[in-house]
């Protein structure tokens, strides 16, 4: 559940505007964490996994505000897409590495 944590924060903080995905800051981000809390091997290996299941859960949530929001309602709908830019990304990784371990 911690490294399912970490693949949330991932992509809330390690993705640009233009959707690129910045691994300097993912890699800062992995190193602080494991000064903390080493990843175990499994943990590092499931990482992309974890991500794609991240990006997926926010996608949808997303998507269902989007479609779901009453007119009138005073929230601002975000754009799921920005989260299937980001599945993409995990879907091409192919191992931790892609996150700068």
């Amino acid at each position: 559940m911690l490294a399912y944590d970490l693949a949330v924060c991932l992509n809330a903080w390690c993705f640009e505007p233009d959707f690129s995905f910045n691994v300097t800051k993912a890699r800062a981000m992995l190193s602080a964490y494991a000064a903390t809390r080493a990843l175990s091997d499994s943990e590092r290996a499931a990482l992309p996994v974890l991500c794609q299941g991240a990006a997926i859960r926010f996608l949808l949530t997303r998507l269902y505000d989007w479609l779901n929001t009453p007119t009138g309602a005073l929230v601002t709908r975000k754009n799921p897409l920005e989260f299937l830019r980001r599945l993409r990304f995990h879907l091409a990784a192919r191992s931790e590495h892609a996150y700068g371990i």
